[in-house]
This record gives C-alpha cells, sequence and structure tokens, in this order.
C-alpha cells in the first residue's frame, strides 16, 4: 500500500493525474490551469506531461468556459473546469443552472453531462474583493446539480476522482485556506472500495452534542471538539462531505444519541444550509432533541475586507459558546 504524506492542494493534483491517466476522454480547462498550473498550482505539471489539447489555458471568460464544457460534455467528454476563484463564478451562473443543471432533465434523459466545476471557495488567506465566496447554497439549491466538498488530504485525492467519473455535473469546491495541511493518502486503494461521494462521515465521535461542518470548518469543529474534551465535554464532528445531495444517516443517529445540534459553514446564515440542516434535523429528531439545532455561520453581510475577516470567520471560540447555549435551554 503507497501511503503518503499530501496536502490538499497535492492531493488534488494527484487525483487530477489519476483521471487523466485513466481515461482519455478527460479535459482540464480553464484560466491560468495550464503553463502556469493554476494560482494555487492545482494543476501544476499536468499540461507539461499530458499537452495542451487536454490542459487547456481558457480565456479570462467564465461563462465561456463553462459553455464550451457542455458541449464537450455533450460529445462524450468529461471537462473538468476550473473557476480561478469562488467569486469569479457568477458570470458562469447562467451557463451553469441554464444549461448544465437542465440539460439532462431537457432532454428526457437522452443526454447527460459528465462534468466537474471546481470552485476554490471559503475565506481566510487575506485576499480582496471576490476571492473568498462562499457560493454553495446557490448551486446546492440548483436541481440538477450535485455539491460536493472535500476537508483532508485523503478525500480530497478520492473525491476528484469520483466527481470526474460520475455521468452528473458535480459542482466540487474546495477549501482553499485549507490547500496547504497534510494528511495521510492511500494513493493504492481502488475507488470501488471507496467511501461513498455522497455520503457524510463521523470525524469524531462523542456523546455530548453533535457538531456538522464541511469543507474548511470541518478542522475548525475538530480543533473545538479537543478543546471541549479539556472541559469533560465530548462532541461529535460530522463531515457532511456532500451538499446535494445531503446525506443525513449519521446526523440522525448522531443527534438522537446526543440530544444537541450544533451547523457550522463560513457562508452566511440567511437562507443558508445551516437552516435547510436545522429543519431537517427538527423534523426527524423532534422528540429527542433537548434544545433548538443552532447554527455558527458568517454574518449577513459581503465578505469583509481581509484586515478584519477573521472577526467575520466562525472560529473555535464562537462554536464553543453554541455548543454552551444547547446546554441551556
Amino acid at each position: 500500500m503507497a501511503t503518503e504524506t499530501l496536502t490538499i492542494g497535492k492531493a488534488l493534483n494527484t487525483g487530477l493525474r489519476r483521471a487523466l491517466e485513466n481515461d482519455p476522454k478527460v479535459i482540464i480547462m480553464g484560466e491560468d490551469v495550464g503553463k502556469l498550473g493554476g494560482v494555487f498550482r492545482i494543476t501544476d505539471g499536468l499540461q507539461k506531461d499530458f499537452g495542451d489539447q487536454r490542459v487547456i489555458d481558457t480565456p479570462l471568460a467564465e461563462s465561456g468556459i463553462i459553455g464550451t464544457a457542455v458541449g464537450l460534455a455533450i460529445r462524450g467528454y468529461r471537462p473538468v473546469c476550473e473557476i480561478q476563484f469562488d467569486g469569479f463564478v457568477y458570470p458562469a451562473y447562467d451557463q451553469i443552472v441554464s444549461q448544465v443543471a437542465k440539460m439532462h432533465y431537457r432532454s428526457g434523459g437522452r443526454l447527460s453531462i459528465p462534468m466537474v466545476i471546481r470552485i476554490p471557495f471559503g475565506g481566510g488567506i487575506g485576499a480582496v474583493e471576490h476571492h473568498s465566496e462562499s457560493p454553495e447554497a446557490y448551486f446546492a439549491h440548483t436541481a440538477g446539480l450535485k455539491v460536493v466538498t472535500c476537508s483532508n488530504p485523503q478525500d480530497a485525492y478520492v473525491m476528484i476522482q469520483q466527481a470526474i467519473a460520475s455521468d452528473d455535473p458535480i459542482v466540487f469546491l474546495e477549501p482553499k485556506r485549507r490547500y496547504w495541511e497534510k494528511g495521510q493518502v492511500d494513493l493504492d486503494a481502488p475507488l470501488s472500495d471507496a467511501y461513498p461521494l455522497h455520503s457524510a462521515r463521523v470525524v469524531r465521535p462523542g456523546t455530548d452534542a453533535t457538531v456538522l461542518a464541511y469543507g474548511p470548518m470541518v478542522r475548525t469543529c475538530l480543533e473545538a471538539a479537543t478543546a471541549a474534551a479539556e472541559d469533560g465535554r465530548e462532541l461529535e464532528v460530522i463531515d457532511l462531505r456532500s451538499l446535494s445531495p445531503l446525506d443525513l444517516t449519521a446526523a440522525y443517529e448522531s443527534v438522537k444519541r446526543t440530544g444537541r445540534a450544533v451547523v457550522v459553514h463560513e457562508a452566511p446564515s440567511n437562507i443558508g444550509l445551516g437552516a435547510e440542516l436545522a429543519a431537517r434535523i427538527t423534523e426527524e429528531c423532534f422528540y429527542s432533541l433537548e434544545s433548538p439545532v443552532l447554527r455558527v455561520t458568517g454574518f449577513d453581510i459581503p465578505y469583509p475586507a481581509a484586515r478584519v475577516e477573521e472577526e467575520f470567520l466562525p472560529d473555535l471560540d464562537r462554536v464553543l459558546d453554541a455548543v454552551d447555549r444547547t446546554f441551556g435551554w
């Protein structure tokens, strides 16, 4: 078994490389993905090894990137589109919602759109405007799209390959501030044996309260759970991994044991993923709940300037405060 220590960024790069090797129909396209290797170097070295017909530097035109990929997907290719930063996806929103999400339904199931739209998302990197968005709710709300996000190198390596192999269009959200975090990656395990793409996972067992998170907030919640344990409180942390479809089997089982649930995400709270999660948990676990389902999120404002972004982002203290509040009811 070939297990290596990789960053999330390198794990994604390795997963993309494996997908290109395994299927000649896989194409990577986006702004600066070729010669430069992407602004975060996620596609570093791929154009050199696979050529500029399979790793394609596109013009600065997100709508054109996605529109071209739709045609390629209809013709049997598996395009992987990189949106350079989360805030740059909005010019492509029409193509994603009106074409990518609807083509299979529009054709009566005769056409598939096997494409992946990679989006580095979230804040915490000290960037300027349009570079720190959390747009997941827009896409999770759109019927016809699947939305997933990784939080560790092993998932990054496996999930990007699973997404590319899927016949459905998938928005693949990458937690950009976690790109450089390291972990063990099993490079030899076959995809057929991998953890299912659209399944949540318990990443830390606990008995006193359930904390649900995804993407960059998983690490924050794990750190909060470690701090809570020092005070004798055991938090169960669940990494949702898939935002559409949602897999809440583990969450329901957990909340029925703990009686308390806290949902954490960077995006603003208003009509966000947290609201949907709270509603579903309340419906399913009503008689087990000892308190309302609480949310810890970004504030309902445009993403702030870099110098104050740490005041905006949920942190360990805010998570622990919400957990404390669940014990006050």
